[in-house]
């Protein structure tokens, strides 16, 4: 199996909120490849599902060192410090999920002004 059908198996037991089972498939996908980040963002939420907050707060950190500059990671470390009561990490894991959230969004409506073809003269 490659790592995206261990990620899609494992969305198939998430979604039936079987996460033990899931979580099995997501870890699964990141011994094919540690630096998968859908398999990162789903063994998160699902660890977070069962309360395993701590876990979820390690895998999210090495997502977020994988890529800094994920919105995403960040959102999910914001979500799992305001768990844990950690207020102010929350808060800097916000701050740092809109930033780069409005970079991406700035980066997407550039590209498609450069991909948006010239008006024709009629």
């Amino acid at each position: 199996m490659t790592k995206q059908d261990y990620v899609n198996h494992g969305m198939q037991y998430f979604a039936q909120k079987k996460y033990d089972r899931a979580i099995f498939f997501f870890r699964r996908a990141l011994e094919c490849d540690e630096e998968f980040e859908n398999a990162y963002r789903a063994l998160c939420e699902s660890l977070n599902r069962i309360n395993e907050i701590d876990e979820a707060l390690l895998f999210a950190r090495r997502w977020e060192e994988l890529n800094n500059r994920n919105p995403l990671a960040h959102l999910m470390l914001s979500k799992l410090y305001v768990q844990k009561g950690m207020k102010m990490q929350a808060k800097k894991e916000m701050e740092l999920y809109r930033r780069f959230l409005a970079e991406q969004k700035a980066l997407a409506h550039t590209a498609k002004k450069k991909l948006a073809l010239p008006e024709q003269k009629v």
